[in-house]
């Protein structure tokens, strides 16, 4: 079991920047492909980005690429999602999320633990 805890969400203005982490529990994280995806106000959860258990092998939502990067540290057991050129169009809740697979999957159902989420609001 993988419990997994993020972090970082907050209020900005359009064009800042923000960092999220998502910290995870067990000696499995470096074996675990990881992923970030959100869910706006009245909307479906979708993809934001996915990273294999390397970091070797990343995937961005074109809605995303350019703006934002995720990384991820074994060592420490925390994956980070850097945020910046945020746009309103970016609020929602992030969730991150991991798969015991070690490779990248930009789909939601391939994933088998879920954080409890962490808001950012952007402001125009």
């Amino acid at each position: 079991q993988v419990q997994l805890v993020e972090s970082g969400g907050g209020l900005v203005q359009a064009g800042g920047s923000l960092r999220l982490s998502c910290a995870a529990s067990g000696r499995t994280f470096s074996t675990y492909a990881m992923g970030w995806f959100r869910q706006a106000p009245g909307k479906e959860r979708e993809f934001v980005t996915t990273i294999n258990w390397s970091g070797s092998s990343t995937y961005y939502a074109d809605s995303v690429k350019g703006r934002f990067t995720i990384s991820r540290d074994n060592a420490k057991n925390t994956l980070y999602l850097q945020m910046n050129s945020l746009k309103p169009e970016d609020t929602a809740v992030y969730y991150c999320a991991a798969r015991r697979v070690a490779s990248a999957n930009i789909v939601e159902y391939a994933y088998d633990y879920w954080g409890q989420g962490t808001q950012v609001t952007v402001s125009s």
